[in-house]
C-alpha cells in the first residue's frame, strides 16, 4: 500500500518561512500540495511531476503562492520538499500531499485528480 508522510509543520510570523516534506514509498505521476482551511475546500497550491522522463521536475502553483513557494524532489530519498517564504496569515491551514494527478500530461492541481493521500500537517502564520 502506497503511503505518504508530511513532516516539517508549525507556527511561524508573518514574513517567515516553514519547510515542509512529504515522504512516499512510492512515487506516483505527480505529487501534490494542498492547503485546506476549516471550512473551505481543499486547494492545490503546487505540483511537481515526478515520473522518469522529460517532465520530470516540472513544476506549476497557485496563483496565490507564486515567488514565494518552491517544490523540489529529491528522488534518491522518494521525498519532495515545500519551500514556503514570505508567509502570510491566509497560508495557514493543513497541509497535504498527493500523488497520482496526471490528466493529459499536465499535473493538476485538483485534489478529485489525486489517489493517495499523507494525513497532513498543520502550519499557522500568526500577523
Amino acid at each position: 500500500e502506497d503511503q505518504l508522510v508530511e513532516t516539517g509543520g508549525g507556527s511561524v510570523q508573518a514574513g517567515g518561512s516553514l519547510r515542509l516534506s512529504c515522504e512516499a514509498t512510492r512515487l506516483n505521476y505527480c505529487l501534490a500540495w494542498f492547503l485546506q482551511v476549516p471550512g473551505n475546500e481543499r486547494e492545490g497550491v503546487a505540483s511537481i511531476y515526478t515520473d522518469n522522463g522529460p517532465k520530470k521536475g516540472t513544476t506549476s502553483y497557485a496563483d496565490s503562492v507564486k515567488g514565494r513557494f518552491t517544490v523540489s524532489l529529491d528522488n534518491a530519498k522518494n521525498t519532495v520538499t515545500l519551500q514556503m517564504d514570505s508567509l502570510r496569515a491566509e497560508d495557514t491551514g493543513l497541509y497535504y500531499c498527493a500523488t497520482g494527478g496526471l490528466y493529459d500530461g499536465v499535473c493538476r492541481l485538483r485534489p478529485s485528480k489525486y489517489s493517495v493521500w499523507g494525513r497532513g500537517t498543520q502550519d499557522t502564520v500568526s500577523t
